[in-house]
């Protein structure tokens, strides 16, 4: 599995145990098949030698010179990649959290920024083209404050707001402390 650094070589040795060949071997093949699409060459791999699809894309996105699957180290990094409206409405979400519930930390997890205190992750958020999508990561949470959301569209486990919504402070602090109710 990657590491927090987002290695894709840490699933070299599980491959190379389960395919029985070195790694440089599937390189090869796929550098064999010349300028294939991504799609492609994940079908090779998965369909023709029983790749799983994440053993498949490490090697696949490795062999297009892809180390990595950390695209931003830190929060601000994420925040820079967006346009000015979207990243201010981003660090106002986090800071209106951040300023009522004690001991979370703002990091970059799933090349997302989120919020996370020792028991786990409480909250996180993804720029669209035309939206911002917002997660307490629980169901129960969503399904508990569905009625405070407005006219907000919601999701099983997310809700859309505007890139310049006007945050709602206590709607975010309400549904980050259910969450870490339910992280116990």
């Amino acid at each position: 599995m990657a590491d927090s650094t987002g290695d894709r070589s840490k699933y070299f040795p599980a491959i190379e145990r389960k395919h029985g060949q070195p790694i440089q071997h599937w390189f090869d093949l796929l550098a064999d098949h010349g300028d294939a699409r991504y799609d492609e060459q994940m079908a090779l791999l998965c369909e023709g030698h029983g790749f799983s699809q994440a053993h498949a894309n490490a090697v696949v996105m490795t062999h297009r010179g892809s180390t990595t699957t950390r695209r931003f180290p830190d929060p601000d990094s994420y925040f820079a990649s967006l346009d000015a409206v979207k990243a201010a409405t981003a660090r106002a979400i986090f800071a209106a959290i951040q300023d009522r519930v004690d001991g979370l930390e703002l990091v970059t997890a799933w090349n997302q920024p989120m919020l996370r205190n020792e028991a786990g992750y409480v909250f996180a958020l993804t720029a669209a083209t035309a939206h911002l999508t917002l997660s307490p990561l629980s169901a129960a949470v969503m399904a508990t404050f569905a009625g405070r959301l407005g006219g907000l569209k919601a999701n099983k486990k997310t809700f859309i707001v505007p890139p310049d919504w006007e945050v709602d402070a206590a709607l975010l602090q309400a549904m980050v402390e259910a969450r870490l109710a339910e992280l116990g």
